[in-house]
């Protein structure tokens, strides 16, 4: 195998608390424990379209470890091989310039690419090993924590503990207006932000894209809670929740991203239904980006510590086309194409949604 002398590094798709903390892991651990230089992709893939590289020294990520945000930017569009041409004329014409990216890193001489990012960034990374053999590794990271080949993704405490803290916050306020308040999380088609959030905060009603909902047994849940004397009820819902025979609600589509849907507005919709049906005011906060922002949980900025220094050992033991990820309380590697297949959702049999089941909360069916 090839002595690898220069590692690269980008940071692709959405943004997310952590980003930074695996940067400075990577860039520690190749430059100190083994003489490796490093140097950094900027803006995600569109850094290697637009040879938009940089090096990266130790002085460069001193400090950022608890910094939100990522060093190198981001981007969740730019895909190699389906870049939008830039024109005036509509539709976007879409072509393949892998090879023009390709070029960038052999002009840089860099030896593996480490990509960091959630399903749409690995999926890149896979068409770059499959069709160039590139050396990559993948870290994997969103807060939508859907990703296979990891028990968890690095953001997705963070994303979490905001949402939680949000919960906590609405809850008094619906508590003292005797309100219904729906509170929208990200997630994506996955329901592990609004499922874990809703738990621990205390949410009556739980809406997740695993489990399609029904209107009337969340206005049944409603009442009952009314019988009981709470005049006020907290519904969490996921973005991709949806009604059962029904679709999911789209805020906007574009052409250019990984996922031309932009999911968001089922908070209005279930709030506007529950005061039509029940006579109750109901009132929707969507949290939206504030989710991705601030400073990583110390659970996050340990993942994505650990997620950085494994990395450097795969790409030294040539474990190309793989992804590290968290196996109980080990970091192991599994196949990007593996990783990528299938998206990590809740299973509604699971321990957390009998749990939540067994203490009160409804899931809308």
């Amino acid at each position: 195998m090839k002595k690898i002398r220069k590692l690269a590094i980008l940071t692709g798709g959405g943004d997310c608390p952590g980003l930074n903390a695996v940067i400075r892991a990577v860039v520690h651990t190749a430059q100190r424990q083994f003489g490796i230089k490093v140097c950094g992709i900027m803006d995600g893939y569109s850094g290697l379209i637009n040879k938009n590289v940089c090096q990266l020294e130790l002085s460069d990520v001193s400090g950022i470890l608890p910094r939100g945000g990522t060093i190198l930017g981001t981007s969740n569009r730019d895909n190699p091989f389906k870049y939008a041409a830039e024109s005036q004329s509509a539709p976007a014409e879409f072509q393949d310039v892998s090879n023009q990216a390709l070029k960038t890193i052999e002009y840089n001489e860099i030896d593996v690419l480490l990509t960091v990012g959630g399903d749409g960034t690995q999926s890149i990374a896979q068409k770059f090993f499959e069709k160039y053999q590139l050396p990559i590794i993948g870290i994997p990271k969103t807060i939508d924590n859907d990703l296979n080949g990891t028990d968890v993704t690095f953001g997705f405490d963070t994303a979490l503990n905001i949402a939680t803290t949000a919960i906590d916050k609405l809850h008094s306020t619906a508590e003292a207006h005797h309100r219904v308040m729906v509170i929208e999380v990200m997630g994506r088609y996955a329901g592990w932000i609004a499922l874990q959030s809703g738990m621990a905060g205390g949410g009556d009603v739980i809406l997740i894209p695993e489990i399609p909902f029904k209107m009337d047994k969340i206005c049944a849940k409603i009442h009952d809670r009314q019988k009981m004397g709470k005049r006020f009820s907290l519904v969490v819902v996921a973005e991709g929740a949806r009604a059962e025979g029904g679709q999911v609600v789209v805020a906007r589509q574009v052409q250019d991203g990984s996922d031309s849907i932009r999911l968001g507005g089922i908070a209005a919709q279930v709030g506007k239904q529950i005061e039509d049906m029940t006579g109750i005011e109901s009132r929707f906060t969507i949290l939206g980006h504030v989710q991705r922002g601030g400073s990583p949980s110390p659970f996050d900025r340990i993942l994505a510590t650990r997620f950085g220094y494994h990395a450097v050992e795969a790409a030294l033991k040539g474990k190309f086309g793989s992804m590290v990820g968290l196996r109980g309380t080990e970091i192991k590697t599994t196949l990007i194409r593996d990783a990528i297949a299938v998206p990590r959702r809740i299973d509604p049999e699971s321990d957390l949604v009998k749990t939540a089941k067994a203490v009160s909360t409804s899931f809308g069916f």
